[in-house]
């Protein structure tokens, strides 16, 4: 049986941890706000706002309950629709304000699915990946490195098929293009019963544990990278694809807002400054294009 206890203590230490280091980080305190829902549950949102280094950026706890899984997490299980559910998890979005620095998600959560006189149906998500707007080849062979290290106990092809399973999962249909570099994505781990609740959540820990060792040597790294308005203007831009990808294709996004979650904590995903511009192309032999000629294409980066 799964142990709901211990999963959700081990998220909410990830949660601790991960705050902790992003504060002594920027120096300026994340923001705590507790929450409850009306239809079952409740959570723990830590933002931030205006920081000394992050612009925006939120590490949350949600733990909710409800009487039938909405469509978001039924899609691809059909025979789990009118069920009940028990749904939780951490996730954060980070959005520095210096452009050479990266944006990053990462997100590990926990499902069970539970109908009268049937076997619950439990398994969990999650992954990381990073969104950088400047290309800088040691950055991004880092956070994979990383990435690949935390699934590299159970195998190679493990390995390679939540690297896959990331390029294709954070990508824009409508753009034909990816939202960023990629990194590390999986979900109904455990579900179909061929793997123990104690080997996938040996899993999920390892990637949840690797996301500061994976992040924050980056911007260690470019905290101090000098910056003006070209590239602050680039930076908005590209922004506009997370909006794109957060609201129409994100699965987190999309249960949250369905399961009539709280919007404030699923919203803090987004950037807080934006553009959009008709048919804009980055000009020939500039950073710009480097980043969608060299960067935004799948690669073996670790």
């Amino acid at each position: 049986m799964p142990d709901r206890a211990a999963v959700k203590a081990y998220l909410l230490d990830l949660q601790s941890r991960i705050v902790a280091a992003l504060e002594a980080f920027d120096g300026k305190p994340f923001q705590t706000d507790s929450w409850t829902r009306p239809a079952g549950g409740g959570g723990l949102t830590r933002l931030i706002e205006d920081g000394n280094f992050f612009e925006r950026g939120g590490c949350n706890f949600s733990h909710v309950m409800g009487a039938g899984l909405p469509p978001s997490a039924t899609a691809a299980r059909p025979e789990l629709a009118g069920r009940s559910y028990e749904a939780m998890g951490v996730s954060l979005v980070l959005h520095p304000r210096n452009p050479y620095c990266p944006t990053v998600h990462m997100n590990v959560r926990f499902f069970i699915a539970s109908s009268e006189g049937k076997d619950d149906v439990w398994w969990f998500g999650g992954g990381m990946d990073l969104t950088p707007y400047y290309p800088i080849e040691e950055d991004v062979r880092h956070f994979h490195a990383t990435c690949k290290a935390a699934v590299l106990p159970w195998g190679e092809a493990e390995y390679r098929r939540l690297k896959d399973w990331c390029d294709r999962y954070f990508f824009l249909k409508h753009r034909n293009e990816p939202r960023g570099v990629g990194g590390l994505f999986f979900d109904d781990h455990g579900a179909d019963g061929k793997v123990d609740f104690d080997a996938a959540f040996a899993m999920t820990r390892s990637v949840g544990d690797a996301f500061l060792p994976a992040y924050l040597p980056i911007v260690e790294r470019r905290r101090d990278t000098p910056y003006g308005e070209r590239e602050r203007d680039f930076q908005a831009y590209r922004r506009g694809r997370y909006v794109e990808f957060n609201l129409v294709f994100d699965r987190g996004t999309l249960f949250g807002l369905q399961s009539g979650g709280r919007t404030e904590s699923i919203l803090m995903s987004m950037p807080p400054i934006v553009k959009w511009r008709y048919d804009w192309h980055p000009e020939a032999g500039s950073p710009e294009a480097r980043l969608y000629s060299d960067f935004l294409v799948p690669r073996d980066w670790a």
